[in-house]
């Protein structure tokens, strides 16, 4: 890869290093390696990457600016990305900045990891990034957002975008443990079980019975029975996990993404059936697709699946739960049993991509990779690939066998201990006199109506999931190269 101007990279041969944490986010992702070293690959063009430039990176890339940072955790957001140390009782954000979901105090794109100074010194339990905005929840229960606000996903109880966190105050004395942040709506779980949603609400995906907005967050009443112990966003729909390990699921489900076997939207959330034998300890939303870990370490996935996402061998939308199949690793030669090979622990959804690492501290990735997201050095989707009609067709033929195994998860051999275990990742340098650190938004981009204009015309979508209402010129900002 072509090296920008101030930004050089080298190899780097060190210590094994362990993934610890993964997150995925629209066409990039992040992990976090013992030794607090974070790398991050995949689509680079708003800075989410963090190295100091709009480049892509195919593979897992050092993210040399955190080193020393002492790191504990990173969230991706769909173009953007956080990180929190523990020990500084820091946050770090960085990538596209549009509407303040990097929490700076302005608009500006960032290429470099930079503390949110509103959340200096707070001490950080969990860190959610959605589309647009995002949000903190603090040791003590109580939580801060800020981002893109058009639809009240804030929680802040109006409609205006916040350039900085702000805490919801609509969670005096009230306890929450987690919050999860969708495209335009937030959901969050309370430290007594109670389950909330606020913002953008058109599918149901607020659990609330109806299909209207909230500015503030309101509890979900139809879930008082179960203590809920857990909360994902996807796109548009929302999952929860009881602490008996039911799986919930409600919102949109125009490709099955919610697993109760049709394309039906539900307005409040109704039990997975179909894993009710299982113990759900992990869950994570993508942008139309779903994946459920159990306590066990079987990884299950359904939903959206033109890419390959779901990881079950096919690019067929599934409206049923899938056990997701990984290939026998390298160490079944000495006899380890396959439970304990294939045992995941940990699962992230991106929007066309899905990550997952094992209890054998293997990482596999799958789904769309066309900008490297999924870490293997090359930019091709791992699914069956659909070639120019004026190829021949023996060579479509033979590229369609080629890449047919393409759609089940595959081994990132650079993060894995079945390939160099970090030993051998690229460090981007970055020189801080580049300039290359803060671009604004009117060097980047054009602005275009916003979602609410009066006089604005509506476009009614009529098919599986409701997809109604949809406002023609429902865009937020256009990259001046995409014009």
């Amino acid at each position: 890869m072509a090296e920008e101007e101030g930004v050089s990279s080298e190899a780097v041969s060190g210590p094994i290093r362990r993934v610890l944490f993964i997150s995925a986010g629209a066409s990039h992702s992040v992990a976090l390696l013992s030794g607090n070293v974070v790398c991050s690959w995949g689509r680079g063009e708003d800075g989410q990457l963090g190295h100091g430039d709009a480049e892509d990176r195919l593979l897992p890339t050092q993210l040399s600016a955190l080193d020393d940072h002492e790191i504990t955790s990173v969230t991706c957001g769909a173009d953007h990305t956080t990180a929190f140390s523990e020990s500084r009782m820091q946050v770090y954000s960085w990538g596209w900045g549009d509407f303040g979901r990097l929490g700076h105090g302005n608009s500006s794109d960032l290429f470099t990891p930079q503390p949110i100074k509103a959340l200096l010194g707070l001490r950080i339990r969990q860190i959610a990034c959605g589309d647009s905005h995002c949000l903190a929840v603090t040791m003590e229960g109580e939580v801060q957002s800020w981002g893109r606000n058009q639809n009240g996903q804030l929680g802040l109880g109006t409609t205006e975008d916040s350039l900085v966190p702000q805490r919801i105050n609509a969670f005096q004395g009230i306890s929450v443990k987690m919050v999860a942040a969708g495209a335009e709506h937030t959901a969050a779980v309370t430290d007594d079980g109670e389950l909330y949603g606020w913002g953008w609400g058109r599918y149901g995906n607020l659990g609330l019975g109806d299909k209207n907005d909230r500015l503030v967050p309101q509890k979900v009443s139809s879930v008082e029975a179960e203590k809920m112990v857990m909360v994902a966003c996807g796109w548009r729909h929302t999952i929860s996990v009881s602490s008996s390990g039911g799986l919930y699921t409600y919102g949109w489900s125009k490709y099955g993404q919610l697993g109760h076997g049709d394309f039906e939207d539900h307005l409040v959330p109704h039990r997975l059936e179909a894993l009710g034998e299982h113990f759900i300890s992990q869950i994570s939303g993508g942008w139309r697709h779903t994946m459920a870990l159990t306590s066990n370490g079987k990884l299950y996935g359904w939903g959206w699946n033109k890419f390959g996402q779901v990881g079950v061998g096919d690019n067929v939308d599934h409206c049923s739960p899938l056990q997701v199949r990984f290939p026998h690793e390298q160490a079944i030669i000495i006899h380890i049993s396959l439970v304990d090979l294939h045992k995941v622990v940990h699962i992230s959804c991106g929007w066309r991509h899905t990550l997952a690492f094992t209890e054998r501290h293997n990482v596999f990735s799958w789904g769309r990779g066309t900008n490297g997201q999924l870490g293997h050095g090359e930019s091709i989707d791992r699914t069956a690939n659909t070639v120019s009609s004026t190829c021949y067709s023996y060579l479509s033929w033979g590229l369609r066998e080629m890449n047919a195994d393409r759609n089940v998860p595959t081994i990132i051999e650079s993060l894995s201990v079945d390939g160099s275990s970090g030993q051998l990742i690229e460090s981007s340098k970055i020189d801080s006199t580049s300039g290359k650190a803060l671009v604004s938004p009117i060097e980047r981009y054009a602005i275009v109506p916003d979602d609410n204009v009066q006089g604005q015309t509506v476009a009614s979508v009529k098919g599986n999931g409701s997809d109604v209402s949809v406002p023609e010129t429902d865009v937020k900002r256009m990259r001046f190269g995409n014009l």
